[in-house]
């Protein structure tokens, strides 16, 4: 028999079966409280459910390493009737995260795509003044938020908003610069980090806290396949084209750098594989 036949048809199976799967209420994991001088990782997430897609690097951070991670709600959606709604579902995947959450105001911010901003000065120069006083107030030792490129307009919004942030706090401030790409390919990545099966099992649980957005799309049962696809990917774009990829199934394609003295600076010179066995707080030790 060609075992292929099984594999897909086992696959297409669970994506079915899947739709009657429960979506939220599980019980909250028990953490670990971080140290109260652990350093500081924010997620910048353009929508509510970023935070569970793109953040295995500060959740390996988190569990591995002691760090304290915030995600930051730039936005709570397009559609107002549903902003509500999406933050008690955002509060949630939060807490099943161990992610703290910071909002902007009662309903986040609007309209943060490159069109306001080039349409607006005076409106963006506000939402600008908003995520700097978060950075100030944080002084995170990592940021996380979509590349220039990654299709989605908010997503380019929050990119564009973020290092216009950045540009304001003057020389001394300094932090790691991890852009992620979901929408849309980064062309310049630089790092591929390894998720455990344990790790995007929680993912996906927290996920599954957005159930008006699952259930109107049921997204969080592709995040593995998305995850391999990253894998086969990066193993190229970061490990080198035409290399073999690394032997693992889940990972996350970031490109880090360093914002230092108001302006971006270069990490790598060569593209790095984190895998499950090396410690994640060793990308942040050569600067």
């Amino acid at each position: 028999m060609n075992p292929y036949v099984p594999f897909v048809r086992d696959h297409a199976r669970r994506l079915r079966e899947g739709r009657a799967w429960q979506l939220g209420g599980f019980p909250l994991p028990v953490f670990v409280p971080p140290a109260p001088d652990a350093p500081r990782f924010l997620v910048f997430s353009p929508h509510p459910d970023d935070e569970c897609i793109i953040g295995g690097l500060p959740l390996r951070l988190m569990r591995e390493c002691g760090w304290r991670v915030g995600n930051v709600a730039v936005t709570l959606g397009s559609k107002r009737e549903r902003q509500a709604a999406r933050l008690e579902e955002l509060r949630g995947a939060c807490d099943y995260l161990g992610f703290d959450l910071l909002t902007l105001g009662a309903n986040g911010l609007e309209q943060v795509t490159a069109k306001a901003r080039a349409a607006d000065p005076a409106g963006w120069a506000g939402k600008v003044a908003a995520i700097a006083d978060v950075l100030r107030r944080e002084s995170p030792r990592a940021i996380l938020f979509p590349h220039v490129q990654d299709w989605n307009g908010t997503h380019i919004g929050v990119h564009h908003l973020v290092m216009d942030a950045l540009a304001t706090l003057g020389p001394a401030f300094e932090t790691h610069l991890v852009e992620s790409e979901f929408w849309g390919q980064n062309y310049q990545p630089n790092l591929l980090v390894e998720t455990s099966e344990r790790d995007l099992v929680d993912m996906i649980t927290a996920l599954t806290f957005h159930v008006g957005e699952v259930q109107r799309n049921p997204y969080h049962l592709t995040l593995p396949s998305w995850m391999t696809n990253n894998v086969r990917l990066g193993g190229e774009t970061v490990g080198g084209q035409g290399e073999a990829p690394p032997d693992f199934p889940f990972g996350t394609v970031y490109q880090l750098r360093l914002w230092q003295n108001g302006a971006v600076r270069e990490m790598f010179k060569d593209g790095r594989v984190l895998d499950a066995r090396t410690d994640p707080s060793t990308l942040f030790a050569d600067s």
